[in-house]
């Protein structure tokens, strides 16, 4: 019985593969990327709609955080002109398009308009039978609002009326800080007459005039305080400050170690000395007032309030309003909204203070007295000298 043949040894059916990787594989590298990507369609849809229903709200916000950077300006009498002048209510409504104010009131104003607008069209829609039956029409009494709108009143005025306090005793705060610096200035000026203390009393002052700006620096959030002191202080001064956790009370005990090296009699020492006390008050207002807020359960109220307020606000006026409640609506939600922003943003003083040209007022000032201590000293002294050759040796004037 004859053996049966196989041609797998000898003769292959099959055309033989070469042993390097075939060029058609598919490489898996290349796909990987594209799943670490998007692992989830799913979280890359959901990340999609909040980034959308976040994009006004995050818009408006910079443009508010950018406001409350920009620098404020002292008035002059030219500046109260242009205030007071009867065109200001046309320049307002003009300038109403770039108002921090008004531009970050867009996502609650369109927020509550728009559901003005759907509160409108389900109504109109049920009056129409485009509905069924058993849909109500969202309709309400306007007694409870007639109540309660003292109240909404009375709490927008106390929360403003509040934040205005603030920002009075933030402005306090500061003219006490400002007429302290020029005061200790003038005292250090006329002080320290000795010609070995020149160069200390000359680093004193640049501490002087270096303290305000340290304290804006630390109250006024993205300021940069290198560059605001480079120009007042020597790089060695500069970098010790920087390199301090609290650069104002560092900037005070360079004062007060360069008054303990002046050759002065203790009562002038001590009497300087008195002086800093104002600056170490300062900072303690302008921290309070930085740390503590005004009662956080003051402020969810009114904002919980105004919501629910302008969510309902359509119901209520449908009967007397019908379509006008859309109107309606957006007037009273960029009204009570505006006064419940404002204040928010005064609530915080300091960036709405002219801190910088405060600032520069007192390094002027201070730059002035230096430069003008030894003119008046020879004024001065000219006068004692002509008025001591026109009387005798008695007293009595010379015949």
């Amino acid at each position: 019985m004859s053996k049966p043949t196989t041609n797998f040894s000898s003769s292959p059916q099959f055309p033989l593969i070469p042993h390097h990787p075939p060029l058609s594989k598919p490489k898996i590298l290349s796909l990987k990327p594209l799943c670490s990507q998007d692992p989830n369609p799913n979280s890359t849809k959901t990340l999609t709609l909040i980034s959308l229903f976040t994009a006004i709200p995050d818009w408006s916000d910079r443009i508010k955080e950018r406001g409350m950077q920009q620098k404020r300006s002292l008035y002059n009498h030219e500046k109260w002109v242009h205030h007071r002048s009867s065109l200001r209510h046309i320049r307002h409504l003009i300038s109403s398009v770039s108002s921090r104010v008004i531009l970050s009131l867009i996502p609650p104003v369109i927020t509550f308009t728009s559901v003005a607008a759907l509160v409108a069209c389900y109504n109109s829609a049920i009056l129409a039978n485009l509905l069924p039956e058993f849909f109500p029409v969202l309709r309400a009494s306007s007694l409870p609002y007639q109540l309660t709108a003292p109240a909404l009143a009375l709490l927008l005025v106390f929360r403003t009326e509040a934040s205005y306090s603030r920002y009075e005793e933030g402005r306090k705060a500061w003219t006490k800080v400002i007429s302290g610096t020029n005061d200790f200035a003038r005292q250090v000026i006329a002080s320290v007459s000795s010609s070995s203390d020149g160069s200390l009393k000359k680093a004193i002052l640049q501490y002087v005039m270096a303290f305000p700006v340290a304290l804006k620096c630390h109250l006024v959030h993205g300021s940069d305080i290198e560059r605001d002191l480079q120009s007042l202080l020597e790089v060695d001064d500069l970098a010790v400050v920087l390199s301090s956790k609290h650069r104002p009370r560092c900037i005070i005990e360079f004062i007060s170690q360069g008054l303990q090296m002046l050759n002065l009699d203790e009562a002038k020492r001590n009497m300087l000395e008195s002086k800093i006390s104002c600056f170490h008050e300062g900072i303690g207002v302008c921290e309070q007032l930085m740390g503590i807020p005004i009662p956080l359960s003051y402020t969810r109220l009114t904002s919980r309030f105004l919501v629910l307020w302008h969510l309902t606000l359509p119901i209520i006026l449908w009967d007397d309003c019908n379509w006008i409640v859309v109107p309606a609506t957006f007037v009273s939600a960029a009204s009570l909204f505006c006064i419940e922003e404002v204040g928010v943003l005064i609530e915080e003083p300091f960036p709405m203070l002219a801190l910088d040209e405060l600032c520069k007022l007192v390094h002027s000032n201070i730059q002035e007295a230096i430069a003008t201590e030894k003119l008046i000293q020879a004024q001065l002294k000219a006068k004692r000298k002509s008025r001591s050759s026109e009387h005798s040796p008695n007293g009595w004037p010379s015949s």
